[in-house]
C-alpha cells in the first residue's frame, strides 16, 4: 500500500480540497484552530474544488485550498513545502486581497467577514519560536489590545512535530502526523478517527487514476530539483543564504550546472517554458542545449 505524501500541493488539496472532503477539512480545521469561546466548525462550503487541469502547471510551490465557514468568514489554507524570499509577505498580501475583494463598489465596510490564512510548511520559518503553530492577529504594541482579528494568520511549522505513531494522543496530533509522513507509510494506522481514516483512503495511490498519478510523480521530481539546487548553490557559496531563494542561486551559479538541471528537468519530462522558470535560462538557450546535447 503506498499513499501520496500529502506535503506536495497537488496531494493536498486533493485530500482537503476535494468537493466531497467538507468532513475531513471541518476535522482538520477544528483541530489547528482555536476560536474564541472553544467554538468549532460546524459547516463549510470548499470554494474552488480539486480539479486535475488547474495543477497541471509546475511554477507555483503551493496551492490554496479555501473553505468559507457557516458565519461566512473565509479559511485559506496552503501547504509551502519551499521556503522563498518574500513568503510572509506574500503570505499577508494574500489574506488581505481575499479580505478587500469581499466589498464590491458602494457596499458598507461593515459587511466584511474575517479571513484566516492557515499556512503550513515543511521548513522552520520561525527559528526563534519553540511553538509549533505561531497565531499573529492585530494588537496593540504595549498593551497588547486587540485592534480586530478580522485577519489571523497562522503557521503550522511541520518540522516542529516530531511524535511518533505510538505518541499520537490528540486529533490534531494525528493530522499532522497524516500531513507529515503519509508519504513514507506503507499502511493506514490503528485508531483512527473517521475523517483521518477517509483521508488515507483518498491519498492510497490505488485509487488514483493514471492521469493523477503521472502529476504526483512529476511535481515530486520538480520539488526534488529545486531543492537539490538551492542545496547545491549553499554548498558551492554561490548563495548569501538559503531563504534569498534558489533564482538568486542560479543566477550567480556556473552555466554548466544550470545546464545539467535543464538537461536533468527535460528527461523528466518538465516542459521548455518551466525548464526556464527554474533555471533562469532563455527558452532559446535552452532549446540550443537541447539540441547539443
Amino acid at each position: 500500500m503506498k499513499f501520496l505524501d500529502v506535503k506536495t500541493d497537488f496531494a493536498f488539496k486533493k485530500v482537503f480540497g476535494s468537493s466531497d472532503s467538507k468532513d475531513i477539512l471541518i476535522s482538520f480545521l477544528n483541530s489547528v484552530i482555536e476560536f474564541e469561546n472553544q467554538q468549532k466548525i460546524k459547516d463549510l462550503t470548499i470554494v474552488d474544488p480539486y480539479s486535475i487541469p488547474l495543477l497541471r502547471g509546475m511554477k507555483d510551490t503551493y496551492v490554496d485550498v479555501k473553505a468559507e465557514l457557516s458565519d461566512n468568514s473565509r479559511v485559506i489554507i496552503e501547504m509551502q513545502v519551499l521556503n522563498h524570499e518574500g513568503l510572509e509577505k506574500r503570505i499577508l498580501y494574500n489574506a488581505a486581497k481575499n479580505y478587500s475583494i469581499q466589498l464590491k463598489k458602494g457596499d458598507a465596510y461593515h459587511l466584511l467577514n474575517p479571513v484566516i490564512a492557515l499556512t503550513i510548511t515543511d521548513f522552520t520559518l520561525f527559528k526563534n519560536s519553540e511553538e509549533l503553530i505561531n497565531t499573529f492577529k492585530l494588537i496593540e504594541k504595549k498593551q497588547f489590545i486587540e485592534y480586530s482579528d478580522d485577519i489571523e494568520l497562522i503557521f503550522v511549522e511541520l518540522p516542529k512535530f516530531v511524535k511518533t505513531e505510538a505518541e499520537l494522543e490528540t486529533i490534531q496530533d494525528k493530522w499532522l502526523y497524516f500531513i507529515k509522513n503519509a508519504g513514507d507509510l506503507d499502511y493506514i494506522p490503528h485508531n483512527l478517527d473517521q475523517e483521518l481514516d477517509k483521508a488515507f483512503n483518498i491519498a492510497n495511490e490505488a485509487n488514483l487514476s493514471v492521469e493523477e498519478l503521472e502529476l504526483q510523480h512529476k511535481k515530486k521530481d520538480w520539488i526534488y530539483i529545486q531543492k537539490s539546487s538551492i542545496e547545491f548553490a549553499t554548498k558551492t557559496g554561490l548563495q548569501q543564504g538559503l531563504e534569498q531563494g534558489l533564482e538568486q542561486g542560479l543566477e550567480q551559479g556556473a552555466l554548466s550546472e544550470k545546464t545539467k538541471i535543464a538537461l536533468n528537468a527535460y528527461q523528466m519530462g518538465l516542459p521548455v517554458q518551466t525548464i526556464s522558470q527554474l533555471t533562469g535560462l532563455g527558452e532559446d538557450e535552452i532549446s540550443s542545449i537541447l539540441r547539443e546535447s
